[in-house]
């Protein structure tokens, strides 16, 4: 297992506590570290840009925010945790009665300790979120309150991070997080982390990579519709992806099957699952989630899966602040982000070949091939390596993936792509770029 623990804690505490949204300074901040560890392009969409049915928003930053009550004592402040004001609030200065401030105050009776997570993106508006403890002991129905938000809201641009990691060939994955949300660990700071740290693998491999990697960091929904209209052409050319996010709590582990339920994407990570003997959860694919739902809508069909650990709606922390530090650890993030790796090791593998020989079966001894003593098998498997060599190349008509071959002669994929290495090097089989 690769060990990036150390790196994975350093990163998690640099990253909480930034004020991120779906613009703002916060997100290129937050890109401008990531880019201290891999060298991903930042891009601006500006303000009013038409993308699709929608149009990116004016920018919103803030640099204070609190309630006071009759006593001038701040009572509520954003300095203290970020969540508590609903982010792309307009700005606010004025005392005001309670009566008149409530319905801007936003809490959780059944986890009364946390702040909620609230936004108000297409909607100008205001609000403060607080705990339902905090509601219950600082206000009071007779008390008047100042209540200030040093916001703004003006044309501006949405920042995204982009990576192309170019393989062998030019047929892409896609990997997608997204970098929106504020001081919460889990939703989705853990994506955030384990996509970066994936990436870093990548471009250590990268001579040896299979297919090429498109990684993007994007505010979720709107980040990820303005890149596909800005990429429509390549984005269109991309088959398979991954959406990371909800990947570092202490729950079960489970994943989010893709649109297309026999996809081999997904079966290669029920596969991962089982070679770790880790037992999950299985989510069928549904129009509510994260950024699939813009990769696999009717324009683009991407088979997106993704694996969870407290999967987002699953735990009661759940766009809260509980969502914290103490929630996610680096030892976790660092599981996942080995399952995650080793994913993508048997997506990558996933080739299409083409026998060059269809006309009866190859001569193997001719190419040093044909064992010159019988009798060998495989570590760990009744199918030999002469029988592995026999089915790819009857399975080989430029139809049939490794992954396919892989499952119909119940053998990882990694030794059907062994073999396939060598006979590609011996001008038997050809690689067929879709």
């Amino acid at each position: 297992m690769i060990n990036y623990t150390k790196d994975i804690e350093v990163l998690l505490h640099k990253l909480y506590p930034i004020t991120r949204s779906i613009t703002g300074d916060g997100n290129r901040d937050s890109l401008n570290i990531i880019k201290e560890l891999i060298p991903i392009n930042v891009i601006e969409y500006p303000t009013g840009q038409n993308v699709y049915d929608w149009s990116i928003p004016k920018e919103w930053n803030i640099k204070d925010a609190w309630i006071k009550n009759s006593k001038g004592e701040k009572i509520i402040d954003f300095k203290n945790s970020n969540l508590h004001v609903v982010s792309y609030s307009t700005p606010v200065n004025k005392k005001m009665s309670f009566d008149e401030l409530k319905s801007n105050l936003h809490f959780i009776k059944e986890l009364p300790q946390a702040i909620p997570y609230r936004t108000s993106y297409y909607n100008e508006n205001w609000g403060f979120c607080i705990s339902y403890d905090e509601y219950q002991t600082l206000f009071c129905e007779d008390e008047y309150y100042e209540v200030f938000i040093d916001s703004s809201l003006k044309d501006g641009s949405l920042s995204i991070g982009e990576l192309l990691i170019k393989g062998k060939s030019e047929k892409e994955y896609l990997i997608s997080c997204y970098i929106c949300h504020p001081s919460m660990a889990n939703d989705s700071l853990s994506g955030v982390i384990t996509t970066t740290f994936i990436a870093k693998e990548l471009l250590k491999k990268q001579a040896e990579l299979e297919h090429s990697y498109r990684i993007v960091f994007v505010p979720e929904t709107i980040g990820a519709i303005s890149y596909c209209a800005n990429n429509e052409k390549v984005m269109k050319k991309i088959d398979n992806g991954l959406v990371i996010t909800t990947c570092g709590g202490q729950g079960d582990f489970g994943y989010k099957q893709s649109w297309e339920k026999t996809n081999f994407i997904n079966q290669i990570v029920e596969d991962v699952f089982k070679q770790n003997k880790i037992e999950f959860k299985t989510y069928p694919f549904d129009i509510h989630g994260s950024d699939e739902r813009q990769y696999s809508s009717q324009g683009f069909k991407i088979n997106c899966t993704t694996i969870s650990k407290d999967k987002y709606y699953e735990y009661k922390e759940y766009h809260t602040s509980l969502d914290n530090l103490d929630f996610v650890k680096a030892e976790n993030l660092n599981k996942t982000l080995d399952l995650y790796l080793q994913l993508i090791e048997k997506m990558d593998k996933n080739i299409i070949y083409k026998n060059l020989y269809p006309n009866c079966e190859v001569m193997l001894s001719k190419h040093d091939l044909y064992p010159k003593t019988g009798g060998a098998l495989l570590p760990n498997t009744n199918v030999s390596q002469l029988d592995i060599i026999l089915w790819s190349l009857y399975y080989m008509d430029g139809t049939y993936s490794l992954y396919d071959i892989s499952k119909r002669l119940d053998v990882d994929i990694a030794l059907i792509y062994k073999e396939a290495k060598i006979l590609e090097s011996k001008q038997i089989i050809e690689k067929i770029y879709e």
